[in-house]
């Protein structure tokens, strides 16, 4: 029997394949296209994942006109991300939409535009929300355990090199956008979620290491101070020529306490003398395999039967993806950018 979200997945790349594993064990959703520049590409995905009447298609517009589809699950080049999104949203399609969402401010503000016209439900993948380290901090903040924060680290330390599948255009300027864009948006994106205020001013440094060995388009190496409304300072550092293992270390300093990664110390214990240590899963790698893919696409579904929205919908993506932007400036005009 036919399940009652049937989805769409734009893309047969290495996100492609966790997006259909994940929804493939929701009991409320099942692949029912795929879209691909290569039909062959894209029929050798639905077979290979065993997806019985998946059909494949090259063109969105012929997509969108099958009757199964209720969601589509955008993952695709990162230009295609918010024209194929509007096209979904427009067409009355929930959708999942993989980071970054847009590239500039203009095609943001439309894909925004879009989701909110047609009424229909959105998640982006910044999926590290639902890393179990991420989900065990935002516990302990809201319980308090570290008091009011009024200081906050998030970093993203990577080694984006030809090892990966598709280094020859996230290089370029056009396709990367820049180096927070490309993958520190996760860090900016975990310093908003941990904070839970608004941010009003970004300031930023950028540059290339002397001999550009992994010959970037734009500065792969950012320094990033955000102030919050409500008086907190954060700092991302990003980079994707980083020669060591990926890192994504955080910080947050709180009036009663603090933590650092999974440790943790609190006023609330009288007598603690270190760091106390939770033992969970930290988002310790860029595997695509290692991340929760699963919790996401289970959050999001339970957001369409429910009527709800998520906590990380388009719109407040946005914020994320214009604190990235606005770096971007800054380092480039050597001034403060006001949001």
């Amino acid at each position: 029997m036919a399940k009652e979200l049937g989805v769409a997945v734009l893309g047969t790349g290495w996100v492609a394949g966790e997006h259909i594993k994940a929804f493939q064990k929701n009991p409320h959703t099942e692949v029912v296209a795929m879209l691909s520049r290569d039909k062959a590409r894209a029929e050798a995905r639905a077979a290979e994942f065993n997806l019985a009447g998946c059909r494949a298609y090259t063109d969105l517009d012929e997509l969108l006109k099958d009757e199964r589809v209720r969601i589509v699950s955008v993952c695709t080049p990162h230009q295609l991300h918010a024209p194929q999104g509007i096209a979904a949203a427009s067409s009355g399609r929930h959708v999942v939409v993989e980071k970054p969402i847009a590239l500039d401010e203009a095609s943001l503000v439309a894909l925004d535009a879009a989701v909110r016209s047609a009424g229909v439900k959105s998640v982006v993948s910044f999926v590290l929300r639902w890393n179990p380290l991420v989900e065990t901090i935002k516990t302990m903040l809201a319980d308090e355990l570290v008091g009011d924060l009024y200081y906050a680290e998030v970093d993203y330390m990577h080694d984006i090199g030809p090892w990966y599948s598709g280094y020859e255009w996230i290089i370029q300027k056009r396709y990367g956008g820049n180096c927070l864009l490309t993958g520190g948006c996760h860090a900016v994106d975990a310093l908003r979620y941990f904070v839970g205020q608004e941010a009003v001013e970004v300031f930023c440094y950028s540059n290339t290491s002397p001999k550009n060995h992994l010959k970037f388009g734009y500065d792969p190496n950012a320094l990033t101070l955000v102030k919050f409304d409500g008086g907190l300072i954060g700092k991302v550092g990003c980079s994707l020529e980083a020669m060591m293992p990926y890192a994504f270390p955080i910080v947050l300093l709180g009036d009663r306490g603090a933590i650092r990664n999974n440790q943790f110390v609190t006023k609330r214990w009288p007598g603690q003398t270190g760091w106390a240590t939770v033992p969970t899963v930290l988002p310790d790698t860029a595997e695509v395999s290692h991340h929760p893919f699963v919790g996401q696409m289970n959050h999001f579904v339970d957001c369409i039967l429910n009527d709800k929205e998520s906590h990380c919908n388009v719109a407040d993506a946005v914020k994320t993806h214009r604190i990235c932007m606005a770096a971007e400036v800054s380092a480039r005009e050597g001034k403060p950018v006001r949001l």
